[in-house]
C-alpha cells in the first residue's frame, strides 16, 4: 500500500513530515510505502541525516507551496505544481492509495473536489474528527468544510459518519445524534428541525438531538452539525486541553503538598493529556470525496503525522469509501 504525504503545506516545514514518514515506513517495511511530496532537496537531506536506507520511502518533487493564508480556490487554480496539487494528482492517477496533508484545509478540500470529485450520491464532503468520551470515542462532522448546510447535507453527514465509525471504530450500529440547543425535536433552526425528520427516517441509528454537554458524555457515537458550528466546537475543545493543563500547573506550583501529589499522579496526568491530544489519531478524514484524504493539523508533530498516515492506511484497508457508496446506493430514495 502507498500513502502520499504533503511535506510542504504545514506550519513546521518538510523536516517534521519527513521524520514522520520515516517512522511510519519503519513500522511496516513490507506492506507500507510512504511517498513524500515537496521540495525534494530538503526532503532528501532529512533522509540522509537519518542514516537509514528506506526502500519503502519515495520522494516526489513539487516546486510550489500553498500558504496557510492563501485563498484556497485561486491557490489550487494557479499553483499546479504545489505539493497539495501534486499529491492529489498522484491519488487521482492511482499512483498512491491515500494521502495526508497538514496544509491549507480550504485548499485541500477545494483541490479534492476538483481533482477527485465526489463519491456517488454525495452532495457535499464533510471533515470528521474524533473526541474522547466517557464511553469511548465520538465522531463529529462537519468541522469546517461547509459553513452553511441544507437538511439533506446533514442527513448525508450522518450516513457517512455512521459508516466511518462502523469501520474505523469497530462499532456495529453507531448511534447518530444531531447537535442542537435542546433534546426536543421542536428545538433549533428550520434546517435542523427538517434534518431531524430526515435522519429519523433515514437508514441510520438516529438517537435524536444531542446538546453540547452530551458530546463528551458518550450519548452518541456520531454527532452531526454544520461546519460553522463544528469548527467552533473543534477550536473550543482544543483550547480546553491547553487551559486545563495551564490551571493544573499553576495550582500545583502554589503548594509543596500539591507538587508531591503531582509526582504521584504523573502517570494519570500523562494519560489525561494523551486522551485529549489530537496527535493520538493524527488527522481528520475528508468524507465524501472519491479518494482517501486525511487532513492533519498545520502544527502537527511527528507523532501526529505518523498517526495520520496510519489512519489513511486503515481507511484504505477497510474500504470505507466503497462502503459509503454502497450505503448511498442502497438508500438512494431516502437521500435524493
Amino acid at each position: 500500500m502507498k500513502i502520499a504525504v504533503d511535506a510542504m503545506g504545514g506550519d513546521r516545514g518538510p523536516e517534521i513530515v519527513t521524520k514522520a514518514a520515516i517512522e511510519a515506513a519503519k513500522s511496516d517495511p513490507s506492506n507500507l510505502t510512504v511517498v513524500v511530496v515537496g521540495d525534494a532537496p530538503r526532503i532528501e537531506a532529512v533522509l540522509r541525516k537519518s542514516r537509514g536506507k528506506f526502500s519503502n520511502i519515495e520522494v516526489v518533487h513539487a516546486s510550489e507551496t500553498v500558504g496557510m493564508s492563501e485563498p484556497p480556490a485561486s491557490a489550487i487554480r494557479k499553483k499546479k505544481d504545489s505539493s497539495i496539487a501534486v499529491t492529489l494528482r498522484l491519488l487521482k492517477e492511482g499512483a498512491v492509495d491515500g494521502m495526508v496533508s497538514p496544509g491549507n484545509t480550504g485548499a485541500v478540500v477545494a483541490g479534492s473536489l476538483v481533482t477527485l470529485g465526489r463519491l456517488h450520491g454525495v452532495s457535499r464532503p464533510a471533515i470528521a474528527t474524533f473526541y474522547p468520551t466517557a464511553k469511548g470515542w465520538v465522531v463529529v462532522l462537519d468541522i469546517g468544510a461547509n459553513s452553511v448546510c441544507t437538511p439533506k447535507n446533514l442527513l448525508q453527514f450522518g450516513i457517512m459518519g455512521s459508516v466511518f465509525a462502523q469501520y474505523h471504530l469497530d462499532l456495529k450500529n453507531p448511534r447518530v445524534g444531531l447537535l442542537n440547543i435542546g433534546e426536543e425535536r421542536s428545538k433549533g433552526t428550520d434546517i435542523v428541525k427538517e434534518a431531524y425528520g430526515m435522519l429519523e427516517s433515514g437508514n441510520v441509528n438516529f438517537v435524536g438531538n444531542v446538546e453540547g454537554r452530551d458530546v463528551f458524555s458518550g450519548a452518541a457515537d456520531v454527532v452531526v452539525c454544520d461546519g460553522f458550528v463544528g469548527n467552533i466546537l473543534l477550536k473550543f475543545a482544543e483550547s480546553i486541553v491547553a487551559f486545563t493543563s495551564y490551571v493544573l500547573r499553576e495550582e500545583i506550583k502554589k503548594k509543596v503538598i500539591a507538587k508531591l501529589g503531582a509526582l504521584l499522579m504523573k502517570g494519570a496526568f500523562f494519560s489525561f493529556r494523551s486522551r485529549l491530544d489530537y496527535a493520538e489519531y493524527g488527522g481528520a478524514p475528508l468524507l465524501g470525496v472519491n479518494g482517501v484524504v486525511i487532513i492533519a493539523h498545520g502544527k502537527s508533530s511527528v507523532r501526529a503525522i505518523r498517526n495520520a498516515i496510519f489512519m489513511a492506511r486503515r481507511f484504505v484497508t477497510f474500504g470505507v469509501n466503497r462502503h459509503i457508496e454502497e450505503h448511498f446506493i442502497e438508500t438512494a430514495g431516502k437521500v435524493a
